[in-house]
């Protein structure tokens, strides 16, 4: 034991990824300096984040549309809850007015596609709750057959889909499944990181335009959906807001730079 808690691998990924306080660095240097075993996967792992990294740096210089950032995203929830309270003031003085007008506000209240994207999340983090806990079965098709599971997918929804690759983020696809969205189909892709922890990726078709990200928690579990090019996307975790935050990000970065099924027959 060094410290007050033994080193571990959580230990360990900080370690290499610099985000431990000196105190606890302390600790994991002389803990490494005694057991090779360790040093070794350290350096091991050092080594493809620093190939992971290079192989990826084209995408990290491009930049992160501007409504996705945060500022962006804080702002818009800043401006949806002040329409908010101007709607429902304006729902109060329609319905002193009369029953039949109040029914008029209510309809103008609704927003479409805020709805939309929130049906996405919730059933996102339905999805994930189920399927995360699976331990013989938690995908239908394998990453083994990555292309027909796409492909498969990409039949059934309409929509040309990809899987993006999140080894950078530590995690690697495990495979997905079809699910139900109402009468219309949606699909899961599940990933896993090495120490069994899984998030997933939740599509479905929409006919709505396009948003930025928003942000919802059941419980434990966290989900980051926006809507784009046809598709509402939420990405599920049980992590914390500004880790999913960059997943997402990373998710969308690579899905908004996708080629086109057109671009690839070229």
């Amino acid at each position: 034991m060094t410290g007050d808690r033994p080193i571990g691998e959580d230990d360990l990924h900080a370690f290499v990824e610099g985000r431990l306080p000196p105190e606890r660095r302390e600790a994991v240097e002389t803990f490494l300096a005694d057991h090779p075993a360790a040093t070794a996967q350290v350096a091991a792992d050092r080594e493809r984040r620093e190939a992971l990294r290079a192989r990826l740096a084209f995408k990290a210089d491009e930049p992160i549309p501007a409504r996705l950032r945060i500022a962006h995203v804080r702002a818009e929830r800043r401006s949806v809850q002040g329409r908010r309270l101007a709607a429902v003031a304006a729902a109060l003085a329609w319905l002193v007015v009369g029953g039949a007008t109040g029914w008029t506000a209510h309809a103008w209240m609704a927003r479409p596609i805020a709805a939309n994207q929130n049906r996405v999340a919730q059933d996102a983090l339905s999805a994930h709750r189920v399927f995360v806990a699976e331990i013989a079965h938690p995908v239908e098709v394998g990453a083994a057959q990555q292309a027909h599971l796409l492909q498969w997918l990409s039949k059934r929804l309409g929509r040309s889909l990809q899987a993006p690759d999140l080894a950078a983020l530590g995690y690697h696809l495990m495979g997905g499944r079809l699910l139900p969205a109402g009468n219309e189909p949606a699909a899961q892709l599940m990933y896993e990181d090495d120490r069994g922890a899984r998030l997933t990726l939740y599509i479905r078709a929409s006919d709505s335009g396009e948003t930025s990200f928003r942000f919802a928690q059941s419980g434990e579990v966290s989900a980051f959906s926006w809507i784009d090019g046809g598709l509402g996307y939420a990405i599920s975790a049980a992590l914390d807001r500004e880790r999913l935050l960059r997943i997402a990000e990373a998710v969308y970065r690579q899905l908004d730079h996708a080629p086109s099924p057109e671009s690839k027959r070229l």
